[in-house]
């Protein structure tokens, strides 16, 4: 069997740094012998013989994936979907709509476990009109090749297309660019464990600042 490695990604690592040893965690106990890899993903990830990486982020899942030889990626979302004894919570039939973020829009195997997972967690998903590999970027792809309220209109906008109050996210961008869009997000991680969204540093410029940081650290 491959090795499998657990990457939380910058963005991840920036929210709730606490919830990588929880998702490690929960990985060795309920699915199989996982590592965490905390390379970042604009980086040579240095794993000799390739390997497998389970991935929170979209970006990284897509960088690990093309731009490194003899790396395979799969989703955490996939992964926790595939196990039969995760506790999901019961969130009573609220209904919810889904931002599919822009890097996994050629990913249906991703878009369907995360659909499998709301439906574990008892969410009447209304879909927006644009989803899955049609999905509208949330608008933060355009840092900083636009002016900051340019980006800002474009949230607005994505998120005015959005059918519901509240906003599931399985990207930690796209929880600041559903805020500013004046939506409510859920990020699918604190969905799934039980905790609040909490859109925190939501600026563009000084959000990707940290993500440069780390990025550089890492």
């Amino acid at each position: 069997m491959e090795s499998l490695y657990f990457n939380p990604g910058c963005a991840l690592s920036l929210y709730k740094p606490e919830m990588e040893q929880r998702i490690l965690d929960t990985l060795n106990e309920r699915y199989a012998k996982v590592k965490i890899h905390n390379i970042c993903c604009h980086h040579d990830p240095q794993l000799p013989g390739g390997g497998k990486i389970i991935n929170v982020c979209a970006g990284c899942d897509r960088r690990f994936r093309k731009l490194y030889a003899g790396i395979s990626t799969v989703s955490l979302w996939e992964t926790l979907e595939s196990m039969p004894s995760f506790a999901f919570p019961d969130y009573r039939g609220a209904v919810m709509t889904i931002q599919d973020p822009c890097p996994v829009r050629d990913r249906p195997a991703v878009h369907q476990a995360v659909r499998n997972l709301l439906l574990k967690m008892n969410i009447t998903i209304q879909e927006p009109r644009q989803h899955s590999e049609k999905t509208v970027c949330c608008g933060d792809v355009f840092y900083p090749k636009l002016p900051v309220e340019k980006i800002y209109e474009f949230m607005r906008r994505r998120a005015g297309e959005m059918p519901c109050e509240e906003v599931v996210v399985y990207c930690v961008s796209c929880i600041k660019a559903m805020h500013i869009g004046g939506k409510r997000p859920r990020y699918l991680i604190d969905l799934l464990f039980g905790e609040s969204t909490d859109p925190q540093e939501y600026r563009s410029a000084e959000w990707h600042r940290q993500l440069d940081d780390y990025i550089a650290e890492h």
